[in-house]
């Protein structure tokens, strides 16, 4: 094989140019430069072109002339070292990069995606490369259009764009305009030409249409299905709970405040799920099916506060619902229980019922907190790092077209523009060794604080509730009034619902005096105080109820009463949330206009809100099973709280001082919600089920062991109304009474969260990875210019 040519660039000393800046976007003087470069590059890759390239090469001292202008043009003054001045082949080689276009002219970019649109047209009829001759095999000859300016002009190389263009489907057509990297005035052109050539096409199409009659109907059912099929999307997209509210508040306040909201909608769905099975499984079939009426009590109106009186014989708590079975073929009598051999239907064992709607919602309520903790870690991945280039040139929304939208949109936009400046400045900020331990020393103490602040709110808190017990048994043993009888009921809700409402202030003094940069890790450390105090609380509040389980029972029902705890706890809690927005944020909110004259106002507390949702959502799992119409309450609280906040917010606060973004406090919030409290109910209803004692007057498991006992009763009344459903008791023997293989399954759970968790850390990581291999580019390519730069001077010295 002979040896490539070697071309060698003439580069004039002087050019007309000289003195003057030309843009590097001038696309067709650059594609003048580079072309000699790729000429000999293409030598070395086929030396079959040796030929066409030496005629390539020879041109004229005009076009030189161009080259030297556009390569001095690089070459910008003053800028030393840090801009070295390369050789023209340098910078031919530098604009021929894969990241840079600018050395494409016009003509070549239209020319190349006139190749491609060809053989997209052509790729389902194409011959196999054996059966085409040498010479119509693809080479490096297709790029002819590229390299040689004297082909074919420019409106040529467009006609023929255009034309190839009209051989595609309409969507391929788009898709292509889509991807050409020529500007928007270039593209707009070539639409121009393809809807004026496809006019003609579409009035012969308009005079043969006629000749079906059914056409026309056809078409206009099925645009007007189609336009009735994007009118029901964008209403379905309307008609989302709160869309326009959160729109508002986001765009307002930014997505640390909307994260609250957020999270309360996602409370609002887990409670309707779990009162939509207990109201289609319990409360209906014993509202159908009621019990021995009982003489209720006067109603009062107090009752709202304390759950008792009128309502403890009701739907609403444990006591009032009976261990009937609905269609039970076994008839007793003084012989022993008759079953026939054939039942007309199946039972419907309403303790059984009860037991597992309970657990049902459990479950499901379980993998729709796992589902949402995964999304959020996967949403939360890299959604804090380089985006602010999206968000500027990308976050725009061009189908928004209301005045207030676009005002919404625009608000939205600057405001997550400043949370991720603020975001980046903290990440930047340096401290000293000295200022380091200082902070280290203000944090640990101002933990010890706050633990030992907690431990003296609990063991506060256990005294006084054994002092109000023996105060009220001694109500009951002297026959006191009705009135005094459920006030004394109010007393320690009242007392946990003051410590839950007033600690958060001493652990916001606490935040103040440590001066934490970084806004995210002040309410992560805010969250943390508060819900160790929160879950104390209620740890020491489950002991109690479990162990007064003996004393409760001489009463009536001891799971009624600790529904009853639940529900006034629920309620109190509701009040000191209303009585905290009023004074924390409306009286506030007047002082510092009307007395202070500032125009400042309270900013919105992420944490003790959000914690205060944990609270309240735990006291619901924990009383679902003495209380079926609890998640009702807490539907009704969530839907009131959500109006109120906002009002509030919009009304009494102000931006964040500190805008910080949210990206990852929805996940924390699912996660503290998932594990510390949803498991914590979990735990203790389990335990409930399967180790206390039921009431033996009341209730649907009157009369046994255990609640767990009235699964293996229900097998057993299953067997003798059909023998054959044996299998059924088969199955529920060995799998849900099967110990071990509830743990496997447990295990398994746990193993999948845990490996969920871990590939989305390995994609962050691989994110990050990326992200750093792309920032290193540039100094990859400044890297090989060098080396190639040097590389041409020793070829330079030689010749």
């Amino acid at each position: 094989m002979s040896q490539p040519p070697s071309i060698t660039l003439y580069v004039p000393e002087g050019t007309e140019s000289d003195g003057q800046e030309l843009s590097p976007d001038n696309e067709r003087a650059l594609h003048t430069s580079f072309h000699q470069l790729i000429l000999e590059q293409s030598s070395l890759i086929e030396a079959d072109l040796e030929l066409e390239l030496q005629e390539r090469s020879r041109e004229s001292p005009d076009s030189l002339a161009t080259r030297d202008a556009c390569a001095v043009a690089w070459a910008e003054p003053g800028q030393g070292e840090e801009h070295p001045s390369y050789s023209s082949a340098s910078l031919q080689i530098l604009a021929n990069m894969p990241s840079r276009t600018i050395g494409r002219s016009l003509g070549a970019i239209i020319s190349q995606y006139c190749n491609r649109t060809a053989r997209l047209r052509r790729r389902s009829s194409r011959p196999a490369l054996q059966q085409l001759c040498r010479a119509a095999r693809p080479s490096l000859r297709h790029y002819s259009l590229d390299t040689d300016p004297a082909s074919a002009t420019l409106e040529e190389k467009r006609r023929l764009l255009v034309k190839e263009l009209l051989s595609l489907s309409p969507s391929q057509c788009s898709h292509m305009l889509l991807t050409m990297p020529l500007s928007l005035a270039e593209k707009r052109i070539l639409r121009r030409q393809l809807s004026g050539q496809r006019g003609p096409l579409g009035q012969r199409a308009h005079h043969w249409a006629p000749c079906s009659p059914c056409a026309w109907p056809k078409v206009c059912v099925v645009l007007g299905c189609r336009g009735l099929w994007y009118r029901l999307l964008s209403l379905l997209r309307t008609a989302q709970p709160w869309h326009y509210a959160l729109k508002q508040i986001g765009g307002r306040f930014g997505s640390s405040v909307l994260s609250y909201f957020l999270f309360l909608k996602t409370l609002l769905m887990l409670n309707f799920f779990s009162f939509l099975i207990l109201l289609a499984f319990v409360v209906v079939v014993q509202a159908v099916y009621p019990s021995a009426p009982v003489s209720p009590q006067p109603f009062t109106g107090l009752e709202l506060l304390t759950g008792a009186g009128y309502f403890t014989h009701s739907l609403l708590y444990y006591g009032y619902y009976s261990n009937v079975t609905l269609n039970d073929p076994c008839t007793s009598s003084p012989q022993g229980s008759e079953c026939p051999l054939a039942a007309p239907s199946l039972p419907y064992n309403l303790p059984l019922a009860y037991l597992y709607s309970v657990g049902v919602s459990f479950l499901g309520t379980c993998i729709l907190l796992v589902y949402s903790v995964s999304c959020s870690f996967r949403e939360s991945v890299g959604s804090s790092t380089g985006v602010l280039a999206i968000k500027v040139f990308c976050a725009w929304d061009f189908k928004v077209m209301q005045r207030r939208s676009v005002k919404l949109q625009c608000e939205n936009i600057c405001t997550q523009l400043k949370e991720l400046l603020v975001e980046q400045r903290s990440r930047s900020r340096s401290q000293s060794r000295c200022q380091c331990l200082r902070h280290c020393l203000v944090m640990l103490l101002a933990w010890v604080l706050a633990l030992g602040s907690v431990s003296g709110c609990v063991l506060a808190l256990h005294y006084f509730s054994e002092h109000m017990h023996m105060v009220r048994q001694e109500q009951l043993a002297q026959g006191s009034s009705r009135w005094q009888q459920e006030a004394i009921l109010l007393v320690l809700p009242l007392v946990v619902s003051l410590l839950n409402a007033l600690m958060p202030h001493l652990y916001n003094l606490l935040a103040m005096w440590e001066k934490q940069d970084s806004p995210v890790t002040q309410v992560y450390v805010a969250i943390v105080r508060n819900l160790i105090l929160k879950t104390m609380v209620l740890i020491l509040l489950c002991y109690q109820w479990l162990s007064r389980s003996v004393i409760c029972s001489t009463e009536e029902c001891w799971e009624t009463c600790v529904g009853q705890d639940l529900y006034r706890f629920m309620v109190m809690d509701f009040i000191f949330t209303l009585l905290d927005t009023l004074f924390g944020e409306l009286i506030w909110r007047l002082i510092l206009e009307k007395r202070l004259k500032t125009k400042q106002r309270p900013e919105f507390d992420i944490a003790r809100n959000v914690l205060e949702l944990i609270y309240g959502q735990t006291l619901t799992w924990l009383g679902i099973l003495f209380s079926p119409l609890l998640p009702a309450v807490q539907m009704l609280k969530l839907l009131l709280l959500f109006y109120i906040k906002k009002t509030s917010l919009m009304q009494n606060c102000q931006s964040p001082s500190k805008p910080w973004q949210a990206s990852r406090m929805s996940t924390v919030f699912i996660t503290l919600l998932c594990f510390p409290s949803f498991l914590g109910a979990a735990a203790f209803l389990s335990y409930t089920i399967w180790s206390v004692p039921p009431s033996e007057t009341c209730g649907p498991f009157r009369g046994l062991e255990t609640m767990y006992k009235s699964g293996k009763r229900w097998v057993l009344v299953l067997e003798k109304s059909n023998p054959n459903i044996t299998w059924f008791a088969w199955v529920y023997q060995h799998l849900l009474e099967n110990t071990c293989l509830q743990f496997f399954m447990s295990v398994a759970l746990i193993a999948v969260i845990y490996f969920n968790i871990q590939v989305v850390r390995g994609r962050q990581r691989v994110i990050c990875l990326l992200q750093e291999q792309i920032a290193n580019e540039g100094e990859d390519k400044v890297f090989l210019i060098q080396k190639l730069h040097s590389v041409y001077e020793q070829r330079h010295r030689r010749s």
